[in-house]
Order: structure tokens, then sequence, then C-alpha cells
């Protein structure tokens, strides 16, 4: 009994095997077929990312010449090239998926993608909003490698522009590098866009000048010292009655781009009104202190010199 029991056992299991075994081999008798049914529209499709691969090297070439006069830095026109060679590959991608009918695979890329997508833009907020901003000061024609700009805090020579922060070179040698999206949000001056700016001295003559001799004066070694072009002209102001002089402030024209020629036009300025207004005898004072000292004062001194 125990002995046919084990026999029925056994051929019931070499019976399930076999099936097991003729199951698997009509699965990959069906997957031959739709191989070889699908055998042309896989050729295709290798033939449609072949030529994706060459069409994306060409438009990321063409891309990099288009940007080539508008963009100074080479590590951007580099990653706007990669990024385009990128879209255009993963175009070529799924084109090729709609060739060989894998319309359910490409769903699921799509869904995944969007959904990968959103994490890694929640994840990366603060680097894409620079990189976006990086692009904008890429193209933006108020702001150039060698300007000279001032922020609210820094001033100096910008010397790169990428994707994540611009990099300033301050007077002092040293470094500033502010995030693109800090310097997108705030304003700045870029004193190298008009190379004609308007130089401000101030300066104050004693009481007892001539007014009008010194405007004259003022303006007319000052316009022999840096000629207005046209539309320019030398705008002299007295502006108020001083402690100790009569203030006034003169607004000329002249070649400057940066911060250092604007301050080499004021010196040669001060050192010009100086100069004139010595040999014409007029008096440029100083604030001065007087001390009064009382009788208790001048009692105390004498003791101690006693």
């Amino acid at each position: 009994m125990i002995q046919d029991t084990i026999e029925a056992t056994a051929e019931e299991t070499t019976i399930n095997a076999t099936d097991a075994v003729g199951k698997l081999w009509d699965k990959l008798d069906g997957w031959l077929d739709a191989i070889i049914l699908k055998l042309p529209n896989f050729i295709v499709a290798i033939l449609v990312m072949v030529l994706f691969y060459f069409l994306a090297r060409g438009i990321s070439r063409l891309v990099k010449r288009l940007i080539l006069k508008k963009v100074k830095e080479e590590s951007i026109k580099q990653i706007i090239g990669q990024i385009t060679y990128a879209i255009v590959l993963l175009i070529g991608f799924f084109v090729a998926l709609g060739v060989m009918d894998l319309n359910k695979v490409l769903t699921s890329v799509l869904a995944g993608a969007g959904v990968v997508g959103l994490a890694i833009g929640l994840a990366l907020q603060g680097t894409l909003s620079n990189t976006v901003s990086g692009f904008i000061l890429s193209f933006l024609p108020k702001l150039s490698i060698g300007d000279w700009i001032e922020t609210d805090s820094d001033k100096g020579f910008v010397t790169e522009i990428n994707l994540r922060n611009v990099t300033i070179k301050r007077p002092d040698n040293n470094l500033t590098v502010i995030p693109n999206s800090t310097f997108v949000d705030n304003p700045f001056t870029n004193y190298t866009i008009n190379k004609r700016s308007r130089i401000i001295v101030g300066c104050g003559v004693g009481y007892e000048s001539d007014l009008q001799m010194v405007e004259d004066l003022t303006v007319k070694i000052l316009g022999e010292a840096f000629p207005q072009g046209n539309n320019e002209e030398i705008e002299f102001f007295f502006t108020e009655f001083g402690d100790s002089s009569i203030n006034f402030l003169v607004r000329f024209w002249a070649d400057c781009s940066n911060g250092k020629e604007n301050f080499m036009h004021q010196h040669k300025a001060i050192k010009t009104i100086k100069k004139h207004f010595d040999e014409a005898d007029i008096n440029i004072p100083f604030p001065i202190r007087t001390l009064d000292f009382g009788k208790n004062d001048l009692t105390v001194l004498s003791n101690k010199d006693g």
C-alpha cells in the first residue's frame, strides 16, 4: 500500500515537472516568435538611436556656435552643449521605444521620469534656482566678464560667471562669490556699460572770496583739464554756508569705466583746483578750534610752571 502511494507521488511529480518544462519551452518559443516578428522594428529602433546620436552631436555643436557671441564663460557654453546633447538623445530614446511598439514601457518611463524629476526638483530647489539664474546672467547684456560692478555690499571686477555663482575681484585683490539667485534678485550698478561718467568733486572757499570769480575759475580750469563732449558740460553749485567756508560741488564728464579711474579723475581735479586757487589767492579754509582758558586755568598753569 505504501509502495503504491510512493510510486503514485513520484509519477505525479514527474508529470508536473514535464508540464513545467513544456510551459517554459512554449513561453520561450513565444518570445522567439515575438523577437522574430519585432526584429525589423528592433533594427529600425537601433538605426533611430544611431541617427539621433549623430544628430545630438551636431545640434550641440551648432548651439555652442550660436551662443559663442553671447556667452564668454567657457563652462556655461560646455554645460549648455551637454544639456542640448542629452535632450536630443532622450528624444531619440523615446522615438525608438515608439518604433518598437513598447507603449507600456514608454508610459512607465515617462511616469517614472516625472516622479524622479519632481523629487530632484524639491531636493535641489536652491541649486536649480542658481542654475536658472546663471542662464539668465549668461545672456544678460548688462553683465559681462571684466565689468566693474557695485552691489549693496561689494564692488569690483567680474572674473567669472558660471551656473552657480558670480565671482567678483575686489580692489583689495580678494574674491567675493555671490550666488546667482542672490545676484539676480538684488540691484547692482555696472560702471563699464557707459564709457563716460560724471565725476563729482566738493570743496569750500573762505567767506571773503568773490564767489563769481570762484565759479568762473573752477569751470574754466576743469574744462581745460577734462574736455567735455557733445551735450556735456561742467556744472557748478554752491551748496551751503559751512562753519568756516562756503562749500560747493562741481560735476564734470570724463572717460571712466571702473572705480580706480573715478578716483584718478577726482585726484587730478583736486590737484588742479588747489593749484589754481593758490595762484589766484583764493583761500580754502580748514576747521579751526579755539581753546578758551579762563583765569582759574591760567592760575593752575602758572603754579605748575613755578
